[in-house]
């Protein structure tokens, strides 16, 4: 029987001598920077519904100007709380087949830690004595000295087989039930990977590249700002062998290994932004499209952050048109403000609610609303949404996309041009709101958008275009464009 205060090292002595074995002196948990970073960006995701891709960046820039993380250690950092995000669903199954308890008993914290060993076990090339003793040494950290010996139980236990074999006993069988294997061999959520099948269509094997796509590190993408930078002069300015042009956007650069985009000197200065060639798309398809008459004023009616803004606000300048960019929320309205800074072009911000318009009907050429939606189209970038979104979410965003969309083919003028985009496939965010507001509100007709992309493959049958990232390699952005009939 075991006392319950720990009894000295002096009252042992006695013992070891006897039976010849010496005590193992308490030894100090190694502080180990990048795991340690890790967990508390897991605990932030976890505690604060907060967005990896917000607080990991800070994290990282104090652990560097402390001198505790280089390069190289960032990276792992950055691998470890990102792998660990998106395959959070598959690890937790795994998991629960070594506790002997329902993971909801376990300690939100003592899950992080081993959701983190996990992935170090499955999902990397460390080696298997080191994961199962970082992740300890971590648990000793961060948890204490007795959970610490449940984490090295768990992790012992998972490190007895690799990924494949682990879904072998954890996934049921394809034929038996579908939906499920690919939720639980690629990490998405049932619901999620009913509705992107839904959208995509096809065979098993395109549904299991989208959903690989999706667990897959997107490149950092910058535009160049029309006016301000080409792409050929960001190239020049990077010199460097992993800065390549993009696939289908003339705006595009791809940084195939990462670094920190902020840095730069295009992106500090504002003549280049973080955008993905998704996005990008979207702002030159609308630019694209055919006009009869004038082509003076252009209204991007969502318009935070100001990514696409500044795209949009410097295909303006160059023929001679003016933008307006709102946006409801006055912290984004800053965002964008700070975006189009130095547009070459004559621009206006303004805090306003889209569906309460302060402008006139009919006072637009271009209109673009990107409305608000789940952002299933970007879970490359934020993983975490997956396991946060649900499928009553969907009820929420549609009235305020419905509304959206009609009040933009209301501010746009008869013959103007107005792009539908979300990024969301799912066809409760896309052609079920262009269908029904078309149906109850008329007065409009859709374009075919497939001609303002040029060069850019599996569009689909249009007249809407869906893109994907196992296709495009881009966001799982949605356009519509609708030429206002009257």
């Amino acid at each position: 029987m075991t006392s319950q205060h720990e009894p000295s090292a002096r009252r042992r002595a006695p013992a070891a001598a006897r039976t010849g074995k010496q005590h193992k002196p308490y030894r100090r948990p190694k502080k180990d920077p990048v795991r340690i970073l890790a967990f508390e960006a897991l605990r932030a995701v976890d505690e604060r519904d907060a967005y990896a891709n917000l607080v990991l960046p800070p994290l990282l820039r104090r652990a560097r100007e402390k001198g505790e993380l280089d390069g190289r250690d960032a990276a792992l950092a950055t691998e470890l709380v990102y792998g660990t995000l998106r395959r959070q669903g598959t690890y937790d199954a795994v998991i629960a087949e070594c506790v002997d308890r329902p993971l909801r008993e376990v300690d939100p914290p003592v899950l992080d830690v081993l959701s983190l060993g996990a992935h170090q076990l499955l999902g990397t090339r460390i080696p298997t004595h080191a994961a199962v003793s970082a992740s300890v040494e971590l648990a000793r950290v961060v948890l204490g000295d007795g959970r610490a010996k449940f984490v090295n139980a768990v992790l012992r236990k998972i490190a007895q087989d690799d990924l494949d074999g682990w879904l072998d006993r954890v996934a049921p069988p394809y034929e038996d039930d579908p939906e499920d294997h690919l939720a639980v061999v690629h990490a998405h959520p049932r619901w999620i990977v009913s509705a992107l099948w839904d959208a995509l269509g096809g065979d098993r094997a395109g549904m299991e590249e989208l959903l690989a796509a999706d667990n897959e590190r997107p490149e950092v993408t910058l535009v160049a700002r029309p006016g301000r930078a080409t792409a050929d002069e960001l190239l020049d300015s990077l010199a460097s062998a992993s800065a390549h042009p993009g696939r289908w956007s003339p705006y595009a650069v791809r940084l195939t290994e990462g670094g920190e985009p902020g840095a730069l000197d295009a992106v500090r200065e504002g003549r280049a932004g973080v955008q993905d060639e998704g996005s990008q798309l979207v702002a030159a398809a609308l630019a694209a499209a055919p006009l009869d008459g004038p082509d003076r004023l252009w209204l991007d009616g969502c318009a935070g952050p100001g990514g696409k803004a500044a795209l949009l606000g410097g295909l303006a300048a160059g023929r001679g048109a003016a933008l307006v960019a709102a946006e409801k929320q006055p912290h984004r309205a800053g965002l964008v403000a700070k975006a189009l800074a130095g547009n070459p072009g004559p621009y206006q911000v303004i805090t306003a609610d889209g569906t309460r318009p302060p402008w006139r009907s009919g006072s637009f050429d271009r209109v673009l609303v990107d409305v608000p939606c789940t952002g299933l189209g970007a879970l490359r970038r934020r993983p975490e949404a997956r396991w946060r979104r649900r499928p009553d979410d969907l009820d929420g965003f549609a009235p305020l996309q419905r509304e959206l969309l009609k009040s933009a083919l209301v501010a746009a003028r008869p013959g103007g041009v107005v792009a539908y985009a979300t990024c969301s496939p799912h066809l409760a965010e896309t052609r079920a709101v262009v269908d029904d507001v078309l149906k109850r509100h008329g007065g409009a007709r859709l374009m075919d958008a497939r001609p303002m992309l040029p060069g850019v493959p599996s569009l689909g049958e249009g007249p809407d275009i869906q893109l994907w990232p196992h296709l495009h390699g881009t966001d799982a952005m949605y356009l519509a464009l609708l030429r206002r009939t009257d």
